[in-house]
């Protein structure tokens, strides 16, 4: 018995290379947002890494107390990782490198921000405070779905990332 008669246990062509769509991989670097779209990336980043940072140097007014106040489970695991996320997403929009891949998991921190203390609130403190304590969130929320759907703009590493892409194709 060979490999050949067997052929669910051929040995893989080392030849082969993993193949992808380049218009998928296009779509995620190029960009026809405005050069200004370079101050969304700087306003929704910093306040998304800052927010990150201080989740580790204020614990229980930000970390692991406010996740805990709020009824989040497993506030031990949950405040530090959702710190690290808005750390390294906040500092890629900055940046503007993966710019749509890293909006996607602060669209789910930031509607979790949303829903878990804001929606209860509307109901104890009456709508204008509510909407007074939720308004960097719906800014956030609305800085994200425009940066996930125009791209990074011109000042940014995917932009430099698909500028040599197109070059090699």
């Amino acid at each position: 018995m060979t490999w050949r008669n067997l052929p669910h246990l051929r040995r893989p062509n080392r030849k082969c290379k993993l193949r992808t769509n380049p218009m998928q991989s296009r779509r995620i670097f190029e960009s026809s947002a405005p050069s200004a779209t370079i101050l969304i990336r700087l306003l929704v980043g910093w306040v998304f890494a800052s927010e990150g940072i201080q989740k580790f140097l204020f614990p229980d007014a930000l970390g692991v107390g406010r996740f805990t106040k709020i009824s989040i489970p497993a506030p031990q695991f949950f405040a530090p990782f959702v710190g690290v996320v808005e750390i390294v997403c906040g500092t890629m929009l900055i940046l503007g490198l993966l710019t749509r891949l890293a909006s996607v998991p602060l669209l789910i921190d930031i509607s979790v921000a949303i829903a878990t203390p804001k929606i209860p609130m509307l109901s104890k403190a009456g709508f204008w405070a509510t909407m007074h304590e939720a308004r960097t969130d719906f800014c956030m929320l609305l800085g994200l779905l425009f940066l996930l759907i125009a791209g990074s703009g011109p000042f940014s590493i995917d932009q430099r990332l698909s500028q040599r892409k197109s070059s090699l194709e």
